[in-house]
């Protein structure tokens, strides 16, 4: 997989994720690793914040659950808007992490 298809395919499955979901970064490396043999969440990091704006960004958070870094007011609002399940500053992620696996 070429650097552009990796692009491509990152958002691609962001895209998928379903309203008031959520994926880590680690977690879209690692659903992509066989297919691309890339598995850096700051490989994953870097192309949401170079290429993301059209894709639900939101939906991408840290491993602690932590929001988009400098985006934390609006993706907190989009994803309560959406019915995310937060505890405090973070998404409860034991509730709200989504897997390509499930659809």
């Amino acid at each position: 997989m070429t650097p552009d298809e990796y692009v491509e395919a990152v958002l691609a499955l962001v895209e998928r994720i379903p309203p008031g979901r959520v994926m880590s970064y680690g977690a879209v490396a690692d659903a992509l690793a066989d297919r691309s043999g890339r598995a850096s969440p700051r490989l994953v990091g870097s192309i949401m914040a170079r290429h993301g704006g059209g894709v639900p960004w939101h939906r991408v958070v840290n491993s602690a659950g932590r929001l988009p870094p400098g985006h934390e007011r609006k993706a907190r609002e989009r994803l309560l808007a959406e019915g995310c399940p937060l505890r405090g500053d973070r998404v409860d992620l034991a509730a709200a992490s989504w897997s390509p696996d499930e659809g």
